[in-house]
């Protein structure tokens, strides 16, 4: 099970000064949050005062206002008002740029590259009773209140040819924070409880699928290879 530590990211200010960002995880791995070289990346991205979003040609992204009341997002002259938790579908390469009327805001975003991938993101209330599983394509993110991540049960069947997300997850271990719980057989391989702090994110995986418990909301991305 792999789970990045939000505390472990490093902030990347952004060129205009409007922000900073840490990357939770990208493919390929960048070597820079700002540096665009990847076909898709999930980032959590701090907004403190108003101006331009920095324009991502043949991408497409999907904003989700995380932490703060109310964003602004005009899109090609297009007002959009964004609320927390609300997914927002708009292209990277339109003109963007946004204001902030109730204060600072933290977006939970996924850049894809057009026509090879596609990103979503799903807002879900969490469980003390129901654990939410975390399938290969996918990363879950605790966006509010308190939550433990554990493996699940080995699957005979898995495949993992089909984990994108999963993939490159494991690729960028040393740079996004990953921790890992080794399959060892013993309590801590088998079902060990790894509690989670605000913004950490689970990858998932079809290979002893994580399971999430708690009270609160996980943001969950999934990213689709589009075929050829």
């Amino acid at each position: 099970m792999e789970i990045i530590r939000f505390a472990d990211l490093e902030p990347e200010p952004w060129r205009n000064g409007g922000g900073v960002t840490r990357e939770l995880v990208s493919h390929p791995l960048a070597a820079s949050a700002q540096d665009g070289v990847w076909d898709w990346r999930v980032s959590i991205a701090d907004l403190t005062k108003a101006g331009d979003f920095s324009p991502f040609p043949g991408m497409e992204r999907v904003l989700t206002v995380v932490e703060g009341e109310l964003l602004l997002l005009n899109v090609g002259g297009s007002e959009h008002p964004l609320e927390k938790y609300r997914p927002f579908r708009f292209s990277g390469e339109a003109a963007s740029s946004a204001t902030l009327p109730t204060g600072d805001i933290r977006n939970l975003n996924v850049i894809t590259r057009a026509g090879a991938y596609k990103g979503y993101t799903s807002i879900v209330e969490l469980s003390k009773k129901r654990p939410h599983p975390l399938f290969a394509g996918q990363l879950g993110v605790l966006l509010q209140g308190e939550a433990t991540a554990k493996p699940g049960a080995a699957l005979v069947d898995a495949a993992p040819d089909a984990a994108v997300l999963d993939e490159s997850a494991t690729g960028a271990t040393a740079a996004a924070g990953i921790t890992e719980t080794e399959d060892t057989g013993t309590d801590a391989g088998l079902g060990a409880s790894e509690p989670l702090s605000r913004y950490d994110a689970v990858v998932g995986s079809d290979t002893r699928t994580p399971e999430i418990l708690g009270r609160g909301f996980l943001g969950v991305v999934s990213i689709d290879a589009l075929p050829a």
